[in-house]
């Protein structure tokens, strides 16, 4: 019977692609991979991977012997979570990926209160507006703020979120407020691009049902920080959820154009591979911050100005 590791080693090389790069992963010299995989072949008694100087590749027999080494892996992280979860406190390290600044101003600041919780456990924060692969990076957790399409992960939300069309008073002063969703092809909308961005099309919910609009401008970034900044500076009109900006709305620094046709928003979502049952230390996590963000979460209670 191979040894279990072995199916651990075969798995991440199959995700990553390569013997060295799992051998970083998982602090194994590319050697010792290498020799771990021959002798996993030698005890299923087939070739299981192609090798090439910088990749290998599945045998029509390793795809199918991939395919139950990921069960049998799965099926031992279910019964040790099912012996640990009742009784053992979560410890160990989560790696959790979350948007830049919704990470920086709302996951964050709330870590020190969940590790004084936890204390056996550690938080790995990675802020990126990148959509991270999370079977590959052996991410735990990702938060996401979007539609989403990955089949591959299992969501649970965790705060409703809304958002706006904004601009500073000084550009309004110098650009007349669009009246119909229409009326923002003739406006310079600040667009925030990063590769799998569709932010340069605004989708506003009308009378009769979604209405998307290819909108343009002279300045974008793939830094939602930055866009802010040109807002407030008077260099246009943004795309914004009220988390990011229920200061600059209660001060009166930014104004909501558009609030009959509010932008389709997306909620809060929490994210973690399906292919795994969540750990105690991953739903530890969820709970958290779900509890922390609540059906009313904080950006939601701080507003003061009425908004539709």
């Amino acid at each position: 019977m191979p040894d279990t590791q072995d199916f651990a080693i075969f798995v991440r090389v199959v995700e990553l692609g390569s013997l060295s790069a799992a051998g970083r992963d998982m602090r194994l010299s590319a050697a010792v991979v290498s020799n771990r995989i021959a002798r996993l072949e030698k005890d299923v008694g087939t070739r299981l991977l192609n090798r090439t100087t910088r990749r290998v590749n599945l045998t029509e027999e390793g795809a199918r012997y991939y395919d139950h080494c990921v069960v049998i892996l799965n099926e031992l992280e279910q019964a040790e979570t099912a012996i640990t979860s009742a009784t053992a406190e979560p410890r160990g390290p989560i790696k959790v990926t979350a948007p830049t600044v919704f990470g920086r101003l709302h996951v964050a600041p709330h870590v020190p209160r969940f590790l004084e919780r936890h204390p056996q456990m550690q938080v790995r924060l990675h802020l990126t507006d990148a959509l991270s692969d999370l079977v590959q990076e052996r991410i735990d957790l990702a938060i996401r703020i979007a539609a989403l399409t990955d089949s591959t992960s299992i969501v649970r939300t965790l705060a409703p979120n809304r958002r706006f069309i904004v601009a500073s008073p000084e550009y309004l002063a110098r650009h007349p407020a669009p009246q119909v969703p229409e009326d923002l092809l003739d406006h310079n909308c600040l667009l925030l691009r990063f590769p799998g961005s569709k932010q340069f099309r605004w989708t506003l919910q009308g009378p009769d049902g979604p209405i998307t609009l290819r909108v343009s401008g002279n300045m974008d970034s793939n830094s939602g920080e930055a866009l802010r900044d040109w807002c407030l500076a008077g260099q246009g009109l943004a795309l914004k959820s009220l988390w990011e900006i229920v200061d600059d709305l209660n001060d009166g620094r930014l104004v909501p154009v558009l609030t009959e046709y509010p932008p389709v928003s997306h909620a809060v979502y929490a994210l973690y591979p399906h292919s795994q049952a969540a750990p105690p230390r991953v739903r530890a996590f969820i709970d958290f911050l779900a509890e922390t963000y609540g059906p009313k979460p904080a950006w939601e209670k701080k507003l003061k100005i009425k908004l539709r």
